[in-house]
């Protein structure tokens, strides 16, 4: 059967994914839902909820056990692995366990996401020290990774992720460890890139960054139901 077209204004399409881990664990059940190109999402849900599976599964650190995922109109399940770089370079992930390297300094890890795809050294530079600025993290620029606290290596892993301006960034609980004030600067950061056409989906549990001018899609024990929507919801709200 020919597969169906996918509308090109969207990026990111999940139809009834599942994901089952061994022997019998069910983090996602039957989830379907599409995100438009430059939208911003949040997607909420207590621990346990199912979040970070599912930005496992858009990024393909996972692969579904049922269903489909396509990101930018390809089935990622096809995409061999000697080509996932072609993947990994349309998305920015922002790990809840930032993934830094502990020995190298913050514009080492910076940098990194820059140096895979061969920008040049003034282009990461200035781009280290923009996103450092705009996190309040200037002073740390030459300090390994293993001796910042937990909000700083936060940031550093978001900076990573939006460093090269990917298509698509995927944050999972990025203002976890963070006080007000840092996750102002946190959200304005991502509110710039949704300004200039990036797709972001964030995963929180934190109700105060997020307001009726952004879709909501909500998880509970990996499960999602869409009731009837109103003229104003613009949330898709989730029980068990």
């Amino acid at each position: 059967m020919e597969q169906q077209k996918q509308p090109p204004n969207i990026i990111i399409d999940l139809i009834k994914v599942t994901k089952i881990y061994a022997p019998d664990v069910q983090a996602l059940a039957d989830i379907t839902f599409s995100v438009n190109k430059g939208e911003m999402i949040f997607l909420t849900g207590r621990s346990g909820a199912g979040k970070t599976t599912l930005l496992k599964l858009i990024s393909k650190v996972e692969s579904p056990t049922k269903g489909m995922v396509e990101v930018d109109g390809i089935d990622i399940a096809k995409i061999p692995k000697r080509n996932l770089y072609s993947l990994r370079r349309k998305i920015g992930m922002a790990y809840q366990d930032f993934k830094l390297l502990p020995e190298r300094t913050v514009a080492a890890n910076i940098a990194v996401s820059m140096e895979v795809v061969y920008r040049r050294n003034s282009f990461i530079i200035k781009r280290t020290r923009e996103l450092l600025e705009q996190l309040g993290l200037q002073a740390k620029i030459n300090t390994p990774a293993a001796e910042l606290s937990r909000g700083e290596q936060q940031r550093v892993s978001i900076a990573r992720a939006v460093a090269n301006y990917p298509k698509i960034i995927l944050a999972d609980e990025p203002t976890g460890n963070l006080d007000a004030e840092t996750t102002e600067r946190v959200m304005s950061l991502f509110d710039d890139l949704h300004q200039q056409g990036t797709t972001l989906l964030i995963a929180t549990h934190d109700t105060s960054i997020y307001n009726q001018q952004h879709r909501v899609i909500q998880l509970a024990f990996g499960q999602q139901n869409t009731p009837q929507a109103t003229d104003s919801d613009v949330s898709l709200q989730v029980t068990n």
